[in-house]
């Protein structure tokens, strides 16, 4: 959700906080906010809406000075964008950032209210402030002895980083599920949600740990547990560069990260086949015990979750084997009928996702063996699982996820090989010929951003649309809900997929003279009766845009716009279809003049429930 940063060093404070946090404002943009250690004291300032508006003030205003402090980004939870409601938070002698939720606010304001403390925002974050502040001023003006005395308190999700105002040599940071690592440069150190805030100053860092207090001084940091007692930590390392968090002369995050997939997939897959098959021993998979689970649980959110639906297809075709997939959110609240016997795989590209999280300690708690197929290295999933498949696809910096969701993609059809080669439902050759058809992929999807003119000028007749429509049968239909997210959550059009054979069964209701519906038609066994059903809007007046296999061939009387996808096998063609559909909703928001890579109300890494 938020951006939490942190600066100690030699350099001027302000100028590494705000270049920190125009790296994670794509974890939130409702507010944003400084807070300055100096000789005069802790220094706030803060603004709503996007980080540009800080800038401003900051030119207009009084500069803090200082070379110690903490910075924030917001999406807002417990109060409205505001100046007043942004973060930093606290009292003067305890200043506070904060990412998630605490549960228990309301009984911490009670408790404070009683103690005679008022509040001015609406926060969650300004009670857990004033909290820490009351054991500070009750206790010994401790930052150590204050902290513990807080968090064993306070309830939820959260990662701070905290200033007192009698210590401006050095930073606090702790997390308890929320994202939290801790920069390390030479004479200065960093704190972070994620490595992107810092990576141009330095690529090692520490993960900090659930109840860990670090002390972050210019020369060194300091771990510490509830205990009090030192904590050895290993120094890790960033396998990339700040080029890759850089936009390198596209004009949107999401355009790069479109073209940036042929590459991301090859990341991928290479490092899991040897000898022309799946090898997924090097993660430490026991590939002989795939073929006796019971039942596979694919579970996720949003794109992720689409992702899952794409395995489900192509495992239950070609390995025999059952798939349950679950909105993470939903799963652990429909008491899941998941046992010893099942396989839990959990989706997420941050490795963060709140209720992914949660859904699998519920799945471990029930005994069932689990699996993440994650991107970010360290992360919460990735700690957790018995087993992590790293996508190794970089930093993904647009709300709306693109290449995460192909190289999952990848991911999950070497799992499908390997599963249906070890029961014995594929041969050896046949595995090959899949494998080979994946190390192809690559290349299909190159010649596909080919058509980005065409997408641009799809996009152009339909972007005015107020509602349009996303079609598909089997693997397309699945693929139509990817289409239909992606083009909603940042062009702004309403928008909507169905099993194009249920149009009948009410959904044709909707569709008027010059309504947009995207049909996809890859699947050769049912792509007959996916025409016929493309005719049916067709007749009541719809502009089609189809997106299909190359051997369709279809006149006026079925679609409007045709792009013809590179010839594959039938079970990749997700992987190729995808990209147009990125493609139309990339133009559709862009031709607007909508923030593309920032769209309304969403963040990045969803890390609360």
């Amino acid at each position: 959700m938020c951006g939490i940063v942190g600066y100690i060093g030699t350099r001027d404070c302000v100028d590494m906080l705000v270049d920190s946090l125009a790296r994670l404002e794509y974890r939130g943009y409702d507010s944003s906010g400084i807070a300055v250690a100096g000789p005069d004291g802790i220094q706030v300032r803060k603004a709503a809406g996007r980080l540009s508006n800080l800038r401003r003030k900051l030119a207009d205003e009084d500069r803090p000075a200082g070379h110690a402090g903490i910075g924030h980004t917001r999406w807002a939870t417990h109060g409205a964008p505001s100046d007043v409601n942004a973060h930093p938070q606290g009292t003067k002698d305890v200043m506070l950032v904060h990412n998630g939720i605490i549960e228990n606010y309301r009984e911490i304001e009670d408790f404070l209210t009683q103690k005679g403390y008022t509040f001015s925002s609406e926060t969650d974050t300004e009670r857990a402030a004033c909290l820490i502040d009351w054991y500070y001023r009750s206790g010994k003006r401790d930052p150590q002895e204050a902290l513990r005395g807080a968090l064993g308190v306070i309830r939820g999700s959260y990662a701070f980083a905290v200033l007192f105002r009698d210590f401006p040599d050095r930073l606090y940071a702790v997390r308890c599920e929320s994202p939290l690592v801790i920069g390390l440069g030479d004479g200065e150190n960093f704190i972070g949600s994620d490595v992107t805030s810092f990576i141009s100053y330095t690529k090692k860092y520490y993960l900090l740990e659930k109840d860990e207090i670090a002390e972050i001084r210019a020369d060194g940091v300091y771990i510490r547990g509830m205990d009090g007692h030192l904590v050895e930590k290993k120094v890790q390392t960033a396998d990339w560069d700040v080029s890759a968090a850089e936009k390198g002369g596209y004009p949107h995050f999401m355009l790069k990260e479109i073209h940036e997939q042929p590459e991301a997939v090859r990341a991928a897959i290479s490092p899991r086949i040897r000898d022309g098959l799946p090898w997924l021993e090097g993660d430490g998979i026991d590939t002989d015990k795939l073929p006796k689970y019971r039942k596979l649980f694919f579970v996720a959110c949003g794109t992720a979750m689409h992702a899952g639906l794409v395995a489900k297809y192509v495992i239950e075709r070609t390995a025999g084997v059952e798939v349950t997939v679950d909105v993470a959110s939903e799963f652990r609240y429909r008491d899941p009928l998941i046992t010893k016997d099942d396989l839990f795989v959990a989706i997420s590209q941050s490795g963060e996702t709140a209720d992914t999280l949660a859904a699998l300690r519920l799945a471990k708690e029930k005994g069932a063996d689990t699996v993440g197929i994650v991107n970010v290295v360290g992360s919460s999933i990735a700690r957790e699982v018995d087993h992590v498949l790293y996508t190794y696809a970089g930093p993904e910096i647009s709300v709306a996820s693109t290449k995460a969701y192909m190289v999952q993609i990848a991911v999950v059809y070497l799992i499908a090989m390997e599963l249906a080669l070890k029961k014995g439902t594929i041969s050896r050759s046949q595995c090959e010929a899949a494998v080979s058809h994946l190390q192809e992929m690559p290349d299909v999807i190159s010649q596909v951003l080919e058509e980005k003119d065409t997408c641009s000028m799809i996009a152009s007749r339909i972007m005015n649309a107020e509602s349009l429509l996303y079609i598909g049968r089997g693997l397309d239909y699945a693929l139509s809900m990817e289409g239909s997210l992606k083009l909603k959550e940042i062009s702004y059009i309403h928008s909507e997929s169905y099993a194009a054979g249920e149009l009948k069964h009410g959904t044709i209701s909707l569709v008027t003279e010059g309504m947009p519906v995207i049909a996809i038609a890859t699947q050769k066994r049912i792509i007959e009766k996916t025409i016929s059903n493309i005719k049916e809007v067709k007749a009541r007046g719809a502009k089609v845009v189809l997106i299909c296999a190359p051997e369709v061939e279809v006149g006026k009387d079925v679609a409007d716009y045709v792009i013809h996808l590179p010839k594959t096998d039938d079970i990749f063609y997700p992987m190729a279809a995808a990209v147009p559909m990125q493609l139309i909703a990339y133009y559709c928001s862009a031709l607007k003049g909508n923030d593309v890579d920032k769209p309304r109300n969403l963040a990045k890494s969803v890390t609360v429930e």
